[in-house]
């Protein structure tokens, strides 16, 4: 058999015809009869977000003279370049945004009946928290320290299993009135201070020096009254308890965050997955209390214990109905240029990864339809733009019309007033639970 003789071709020879003549500079292409960067027309390609990216010094390190976000489709001597822009977001995070749709949102989602939508949308939550469940484990309360207070109730500190990897120390206020009460669970900001978690709500009686700190903070953000001594004078049982880095968990840094989250979800959990699950279990826990109404069982936060009041009233039977103040918003809005979120580190606190392919942000918030569900915020609160809060409350005013159910729900925003929880606010939710849990 005769051997077979192979000529060996130089490389451009192996390229199809149409590609363009590749430049002697890495990573540029010159059209025929043309410069690198511009097209048929001579014009240059740079794109716009190339040049802010250059602007804000995140471009520059890459070819110049390209188009900063081409896609699928366009010119052939186009390609990324930076691809990432204004520090954080993907050259292509608008066309990211663009392919959210949430088709399992209700109203969108195949689905008509709404309790076997509320069913699914639920689960489909539940499947993006990724850390696992423990609705089974026994709570095994132990009561630590029992104090009286002057204003009519009685303070506790106790401690109980919140999962099966974890036993925290939780501030329990019960009225000295005959029961059953109703109670409400308090559920702390994140606010990048973590040496007070719980004590953020209720006043810290057994320790000065983090006594010196609440008062600092609520006299910053909540008229320096504490919001869970307020409810228990007023005949509600109360529950505070620290989420994982606050408080008596305290070892958590601001700049931390991230890494702490890389572990977790190496390990199979997720911050803002395990905040959940102790949120329900924490509920949970307080509906099962000796002299607690379990069908009068409220949640209350404040800024990212706002967005855990109304992801818990989402995700679990035991709470009745829920107030969240100055955390709602969409997504859309939230990831726009500027946004506080962009930062990183804290939003893992509020990140469930995957689940915006499903649902926006105020579609899970609608899974706690038709309970009553009080959200507010201030006009002035620089977290959240006044276009994403509106879009965030009229989605779920449609879902609460959708049920009949319009009386049950309040949107507010306050004039004049930025990211607090303060007395006027206050006020109005007492109020608003007054109505929701004592009349049913």
């Amino acid at each position: 058999m005769k051997r077979r003789a192979f000529t060996a071709l130089p490389a451009a020879a192996l390229l199809p015809a149409a590609l363009p003549h590749l430049d002697t500079r890495l990573g540029t292409t010159s059209p025929p009869g043309g410069s690198p960067g511009t097209d048929a027309a001579g014009a240059s390609t740079t794109s716009d977000a190339t040049a802010g990216a250059d602007a804000t010094g995140t471009a520059g390190a890459g070819p110049t003279g390209v188009a900063g976000t081409p896609g699928p489709g366009g010119p052939l001597d186009a390609f990324e370049s930076p691809g990432v822009v204004h520090g954080n977001l993907p050259a292509f995070y608008e066309r990211l945004r663009a392919d959210l749709t949430y088709p399992d949102a209700w109203g969108r989602s195949p689905i008509r009946d709404f309790g076997a939508w509320r069913r699914h949308a639920r689960t489909l939550v539940e499947r993006h928290l990724v850390h696992p469940a423990d609705d089974r484990l026994p709570f095994r309360p132990h009561v630590l320290q029992e104090q009286k207070s002057p204003r009519g109730y009685v303070r506790r500190l106790l401690a109980f299993d919140i999962t099966r990897y974890s036993r925290v120390r939780a501030a329990l206020l019960t009225p000295d009135t005959p029961g059953p009460h109703p109670a409400v669970l308090l559920l702390h900001d994140h606010g990048a201070r973590f040496d007070i978690g719980k004590e953020k709500f209720v006043e810290p009686w057994y320790d000065e020096g983090r006594l010196a700190s609440a008062r600092e903070w609520t006299t910053r953000l909540m008229s320096g009254r504490f919001v869970g001594d307020e409810l228990a004078a007023r005949g509600y049982t109360v529950l505070a308890v620290d989420t994982p880095g606050w408080g008596d968990r305290a070892g958590l840094v601001y700049e931390q965050q991230q890494a702490l989250a890389g572990n977790l979800y190496e390990l199979g959990s997720a911050p803002a997955g395990l905040a959940a699950r102790e949120d329900v279990r924490a509920a949970a826990f307080l509906a099962s209390l000796p002299g607690v109404d379990r069908g009068r069982v409220g949640v209350a936060g404040f800024s990212m214990g706002g967005f855990r009041a109304w992801q818990v009233a989402a995700l679990s039977d035991h709470v009745a109905a829920a107030v969240s103040a100055c955390w709602l918003t969409t997504t859309a809005d939230m990831m726009v240029v500027g946004n506080n979120t962009l930062r990183g580190q804290s939003a893992y606190w509020m990140l469930h990864p995957g689940l915006s392919r499903h649902l926006d942000i105020p579609d899970v918030a609608s899974i706690a339809a038709p309970k009553p569900l009080m959200v507010f915020d201030g006009e002035l609160d620089t977290l959240f733009t006044p276009a994403g809060v509106a879009a965030a409350h009229a989605r779920l005013r449609a879902v609460w019309q959708s049920r009949r159910a319009a009386d049950r729900l309040s949107t507010h925003v306050y004039p004049g007033k930025a990211h607090v929880f303060d007395a006027d606010m206050q006020e109005d939710a007492f109020a608003w639970l007054d109505r929701a849990l004592r009349r049913r």
